[in-house]
């Protein structure tokens, strides 16, 4: 996944929000958000400054470059939003980089040096740090939570992470997610998506048609759990009409989700906004 430039963020600012209506402790109390399956147009915006897209019913925006206007303004459209977090690796422009032990530091990931993969069997030396990240998008008043790089056990993190260890963090990130309100994404993980099918609520992936992966996917659908798919490569004629029949929702985006225009398989409705 691409990273983007991170603009200072004060926690406890964020933290001192006022709870929102119905709220206990500052989070929300009645069910979250259930996506169903639709092949209605997403949109996946990281980097540069947050703007609404015609067509687009749900936003899958930075958690911390983001802004509750932001979120309440996707909100005054009837849309959802999504907030992205990295919880499998460090990145040192984040500004809780300096709170993470160096011991659970591993190898660079590959494409971005200013990042390094955790070592998640041993999670619980920087679980208050996750706690705190979602929190903040609890208080953002996200819909949802994107949390990136959960599928380190597959690549070469420095750390000898186990197919089992990976479903315990996957599923304790899960549960903090559930606790405070907010649905949560599978992020890609194909071979552990059937496993981990009945502790998400949906699942958000990259090329699959690409890789030929979407199967992994199927349990998602089949579970009446929308799945948010991406491609990069592919032009939208190769893999729209397969989307559509799997009933994904599907986008074609640059790989920093920025430079080339959004495409969206769905049809934008005439008077969008």
């Amino acid at each position: 996944m691409v990273r983007r430039t991170v603009l200072p963020i004060v926690f406890a600012a964020l933290l001192a929000l006022p709870p929102a209506a119905g709220a206990v402790g500052g989070f929300p109390t009645k069910g979250h958000w259930h996506p169903r399956p639709t092949t209605a147009a997403w949109q996946w915006q990281l980097q540069g400054k947050f703007r609404l897209t015609a067509g687009a019913s749900v936003y899958d925006i930075d958690g911390f470059e983001s802004t509750l206007a932001d979120v309440r303004a996707i909100h005054r459209h009837h849309r959802k939003a999504i907030c992205y977090l990295d919880v499998g690796s460090w990145e040192e422009y984040r500004p809780d980089a300096s709170q993470f032990p160096k011991s659970v530091l591993g190898e660079r990931y590959e494409g971005f040096p200013e990042e390094r993969w955790l070592d998640i069997a041993h999670f619980h030396e920087f679980a208050p740090i996750m706690e705190r990240r979602i929190e903040m998008c609890a208080h953002k008043r996200f819909d949802a939570v994107e949390p990136d790089n959960i599928a380190g056990w597959e690549n070469d993190t420095g750390f000898p992470l186990t197919r089992a260890e990976q479903l315990r963090y996957n599923r304790w990130i899960a549960a903090q997610v559930h606790r405070r309100g907010m649905a949560v994404a599978l992020k890609n993980d194909p071979r552990q998506a059937r496993r981990l099918v009945g502790d998400f609520d949906f699942a958000i992936v990259e090329e699959c048609f690409q890789y030929q992966e979407c199967g992994y996917y199927k349990p998602f659908i089949e579970a009446g759990k929308a799945v948010f798919e991406a491609e990069y490569e592919l032009p939208t004629a190769r893999f729209c009409p397969r989307a559509e029949a799997l009933d994904f929702a599907a986008i074609r985006k640059s790989v920093d989700l920025f430079s080339r225009p959004w495409e969206p398989c769905d049809p934008l409705p005439q008077g969008s906004s």
